[in-house]
């Protein structure tokens, strides 16, 4: 899994939150990071960004030195850039082999656009993952067919 920012304008901790995430990542610790902002939700300012980058174990002053320098605003520019060039508007939003999935999904619709990319590859489904795409047996309607996002070198990587 990729992890690609998206930060919406109308939320005004998304862009900071955002900032702390890559400051987190130079230190290797994004997805701790990642989740426990989410976690926190609402509380996401920036005291409790400070807090969690000691809660996760980052030395907080190379943190805050990033976080403050906004330095990872670029990439952050060019995700946002990407996003809209793939149509991905919102958040959340997927790709699963260039298919693109729009907005928080219940398993079963991911399990139906995975299982569909195996059986494409010609890949065994697992078994597991065979019991939970019967529920759906087709790609969800909003499933749509578009370029795959480029890895980043520099996105968190799951």
């Amino acid at each position: 899994m990729v992890w690609k920012n998206r930060p919406l304008d109308f939320h005004k901790d998304a862009m900071p939150a955002a900032l702390a995430g890559m400051a987190a990542n130079e230190q290797g610790r994004f997805w701790e990071f990642h989740d426990k902002v989410f976690a926190s939700q609402p509380n996401i300012g920036r005291d409790r960004l400070l807090q969690i980058a000691g809660e996760v174990g980052l030395d907080v002053k190379r943190f805050e030195t990033a976080f403050n320098s906004a330095k990872y605003k670029p990439e952050i520019d060019a995700d946002i850039a990407e996003a809209n060039g793939l149509g991905a508007s919102g958040t959340p939003a997927f790709f699963i082999n260039g298919r693109f999935l729009s907005g928080a999904k219940p398993f079963t619709e991911f399990a139906a656009v995975i299982n569909a990319e195996l059986t494409r590859l010609n890949v065994p489904i697992p078994p597991a993952a065979a019991a939970a795409a019967q529920a759906t047996a087709a790609p969800p309607a909003g499933a749509v067919q578009v370029r795959p996002a480029p890895p980043a070198a520099t996105a968190p990587v799951r």
